[in-house]
């Protein structure tokens, strides 16, 4: 692999035409004025040296990698609440624009570690110069509230190349159940939350549009 550059373009390429497609869907339900699933979304292409330490540590040849590596190209859809989860889920089953492979429910059956989320293996076609070439990527679906989670544990995980001390593992799986626990009491009052939610983008259009018809003047200086 000396070339990894033109190796990584076609993963570079599926992960801004996946952005641009997966916060399509998020616009479309704000055109209709629903409540829209998807928070926002994210993307990256993992770095040569995560690739390689990754191979290293699944023993993956590096001329197995397109087949092999799920994650090079990898895509994050933050949902507000749990229930929207299966909703974006159950929308990107209905795509045609790419197949999936595999699904990895890691919310119903959390990581020992406590990590949630789910993941969506697709394989995306991209079209390139030399030809159309299928490539693997992975959305992971997930609440803030995991997503924060995960955010600080993929960062000390980094500082311990994931060999915890007993009391910061401890402490790790708490905040995973203290951040569920968030998700499950902000699920009790999801329509009220919604509501509030309407409210204030209904009043701030409103006011939007009384500045628009009622520009401020500025007064005239003195000469």
């Amino acid at each position: 692999m000396n070339h990894w550059e033109d190796f990584l373009a076609p993963y570079k390429q599926a992960v801004e035409e996946l952005k641009i497609k997966l916060k399509g869907m998020r616009s479309q339900f704000e055109l209709e004025n629903n409540h829209s699933p998807i928070e926002f979304v994210t993307g990256r292409v993992k770095p040569v040296a995560s690739i390689l330490d990754k191979a290293n540590q699944k023993n993956i040849a590096l001329d197995h990698l397109v087949e092999e590596m799920q994650d090079i190209a990898g895509l994050r859809m933050m949902c507000q609440f749990v229930d929207d989860i299966e909703v974006v889920v159950r929308l990107l089953r209905q795509r045609n624009d790419f197949r999936i492979v595999e699904e990895r429910d890691y919310i119903t059956n959390k990581k020992p570690s406590g990590y949630r989320s789910y993941h969506v293996v697709i394989e995306y076609p991209v079209e390139t110069i030399q030809g159309e070439k299928r490539i693997l990527a992975e959305i992971q679906i997930r609440t803030l509230a995991m997503n924060f989670w995960a955010t600080i544990e993929h960062s000390v995980n980094y500082k311990y190349q994931g060999e915890f001390p007993e009391a910061i593992n401890t402490r790790l799986k708490r905040a995973a159940e203290a951040a569920f626990q968030l998700d499950e009491e902000m699920s009790q009052i999801r329509e009220e939350v919604q509501e509030a939610q309407v409210y204030f983008s209904q009043n701030k259009d409103v006011a939007k549009d009384k500045k628009a018809a009622h520009p401020q003047v500025m007064p005239k200086e003195n000469k």
